[in-house]
């Protein structure tokens, strides 16, 4: 009898130190260790039930009946704790990724006008002023239009100048400079005086470097009526610089060679850095080449239909990637078309 009693206490004790240390498993780990601690095949409950062979055949079965008691008792506080833990840890998950609605949203990246964009407005704001219509042309050509149109046959030397891209139809190619659109304008406008722009994309089978891209932008000006003059076109020029560069910008004129104007020049603008006076930019001159020019040769007059003996006008021809190179101190014309935020956001 007192063998059966001290058994009894024996699980009594098991089972109240069962439940308090249950009730301090904090992890799936800790909880591991109770349940190999109590109900496993080594544990206190374990341990305690083989005591009870050595109890009368009478007494085992009370004994025995308290110990599978204790067992359901122990199994179903560890489910109970094990549903605890679970969701605890769901819970912890949930709030660590939850969004917080009560937070402003964030605000969507918004994208901004390209840098050659912006030149092209800016010198699209300037020539408008100035009584300039933007008149676009296409930019596949045929090579009687680049070229033949434009004083440059076959076998003219100065075709060396431009590596061309032809295409597979014969005598069609990618424009190599916005000059064709001249003889477009003409045509379109003849017989009436015209005052246009013609920007747009041209193409060279170019090696790329930090001054020369296979792709870029070229804004053409053309300007016929009666009477223009070297003078007329020295005016525009210096406006647009002024208007563009600052007012105290000031222009020269070299003599240059171009097939569809004559007489030719290359405009130079006094270096905006250091007015002037020679610097790294300019090399030492003072002086940036900015575009070229000239009047407009009498026969390209001819091939678009106005008479060089009534009318005459002049061509201009420059580069908005390297208007914008010089405005903003940019020394590589790759990094216009590289896609780098990090150089476009700069002109956001």
């Amino acid at each position: 009898m007192q063998e059966e009693i001290g058994l009894l206490q024996e699980l009594e004790r098991i089972g109240a130190e069962a439940q308090a240390g249950l009730d301090q498993v904090a992890d799936a780990e800790a909880l591991a260790t109770w349940r190999q601690t109590y109900l496993g095949k080594k544990g206190a409950l374990t341990a305690a039930l083989r005591s009870l062979g050595r109890l009368p055949a009478e007494e085992r079965p009370i004994v025995g009946q308290r110990a599978n008691q204790l067992r359901e008792t122990l199994e179903a506080s560890l489910e109970a704790r094990q549903a605890q833990l679970d969701q605890q840890a769901l819970t912890a998950q949930l709030a660590a990724s939850a969004i917080d609605v009560r937070l402003p949203g964030r605000p969507q990246s918004l994208g901004a006008m390209h840098i050659t964009s912006q030149t092209l407005r800016r010198i699209y704001e300037i020539f408008g002023g100035l009584g300039f219509q933007v008149f676009p042309s296409r930019e596949v050509e045929d090579d009687v239009t680049n070229f033949q149109m434009l004083n440059l046959p076959p076998d003219h030397p100065a075709r060396d100048m431009w590596s061309t891209f032809y295409l597979t139809d014969p005598g069609l190619l990618l424009r190599t400079h916005t000059s064709p659109g001249q003889i477009h304008a003409m045509r379109h406008y003849h017989p009436e005086p015209l005052r246009v722009i013609l920007p747009g994309k041209c193409y060279r089978f170019e090696q790329v470097t930090s001054r020369h891209e296979f792709m870029f932008y070229q804004v053409e000006g053309l300007a016929i009526a009666r009477n223009i003059t070297m003078a007329d076109l020295k005016g525009v020029l210096l406006s647009f610089a002024r208007q563009m560069f600052g007012p105290e910008r000031r222009l020269r004129f070299r003599p240059s060679y171009f097939p569809f104007t004559e007489p030719s020049a290359e405009a130079d603008m006094d270096c905006a850095l250091c007015g002037g006076k020679g610097c790294r930019v300019c090399k030492g001159t003072g002086w940036l080449e900015i575009l070229g020019c000239g009047m407009v040769h009498p026969q390209v007059l001819r091939n678009g239909g106005y008479d060089p003996e009534i009318y005459s006008g002049f061509a201009f021809g420059m580069g908005p990637e390297r208007i914008a190179m010089l405005k903003h101190g940019i020394d590589d014309i790759r990094l216009f078309y590289s896609a780098d935020l990090r150089f476009l956001q700069q002109f956001a």
